[in-house]
């Protein structure tokens, strides 16, 4: 019976070793790319200067007298972000009120594992679709001699974002107790007063969860909405084919060489910065919702 016990004391320190150590490599693994991209980033910003970088609005590295403005990168980070997450949340939150509440066993089933083929289906497909039909169809509609452009972008990253929030938001809204619900119709309200007055509410720290990793899915992409936005270092408009912080990198790195290099390195510190910032926030206000 010793032996038992010192064998199962020997596992459970083995299991808690590797825990503490993936824990750390975890955290490791944060500082590792953080000090990678401060170091290779910010000699380019000092060069460059960090107002003449962060706000010119010209892109020109390869020209006589380069220039390397990001404020229409940035810009357009922040308007196709926001448009998807204006359409995709809304979207996604009524989706999920349907599958948690609304639909019967057998419909939410098969719309939850659409749910989870759409969040499998690799981005350069994504981007794909958005080429052959989304383009097209908002050159048509729009009236335009170009579809590649914010637009298109936009509909393309709420396309992507839709599983993150479905599946967040579902899962928050079958957290909450059913003793709420039951309350609810028992003081006479309807089953949508019930669902949008009580049952939303109490599932918005897990709605919110959801806007974040739908903001982070939509700030990191590049393949998708490098192949509908048009990639042209423009200032952004909604139909005027435009260039994301991401696609930046991603479209010269192959390339580029000297100052130019450094300068995309410089993007992608800012992108890290950028991404930091919005789960920052995001997660206090989860945090003083969760108070």
């Amino acid at each position: 019976m010793s032996k038992i016990k010192k064998t199962a004391k020997i596992i459970e320190k083995s299991t808690n070793i590797i825990f503490t150590f993936c824990g750390f490599l975890a955290v490791a693994f944060v500082i590792l790319i953080t000090g990678f991209l401060c170091v290779s980033g910010v000699p380019a910003i000092r060069e460059i200067g960090i107002c003449d970088f962060l706000f010119g609005t010209n892109w020109s590295p390869t020209s006589a007298s380069s220039s390397y403005g990001i404020l229409p990168f940035i810009l357009t980070s922040v308007y196709g972000t926001f448009g998807a997450i204006l359409i995709g949340v809304p979207l996604g939150l009524m989706c999920a009120i349907f599958i948690a509440k609304s639909a019967n066993e057998k419909i939410a089933k098969t719309v939850r594992s659409c749910v989870d083929l759409l969040s499998g289906i690799p981005s350069v497909v994504y981007g794909l679709v958005g080429m052959i039909i989304i383009v097209p169809m908002v050159r048509e509609v729009f009236n335009l001699s170009d579809g590649a452009n914010l637009f298109s972008a936009i509909i393309v990253l709420t396309i992507m974002i839709l599983p993150s929030v479905i599946s967040v938001s579902e899962t928050a809204i079958r957290s909450v107790p059913k003793e709420y619900e039951e309350a609810s119709l028992a003081l006479g309200a309807t089953k949508t007063e019930t669902i949008f007055k009580v049952i939303v509410p109490a599932a918005k720290s897990g709605i919110l969860t959801a806007v974040v990793l739908g903001i982070g899915r939509s700030v990191g992409e590049a393949m998708a909405v490098m192949m509908v936005s048009g990639n042209v270092a423009n200032m952004p408009g909604l139909f005027k084919s435009v260039r994301f912080l991401t696609t930046a990198v991603a479209s010269e790195m192959s390339y580029s060489s000297g100052l130019q290099r450094k300068a995309l390195f410089s993007i992608a510190l800012v992108l890290f910065v950028f991404i930091l910032i919005i789960n920052l926030v995001l997660n206090l206000i989860v945090k003083r919702d969760k108070e």
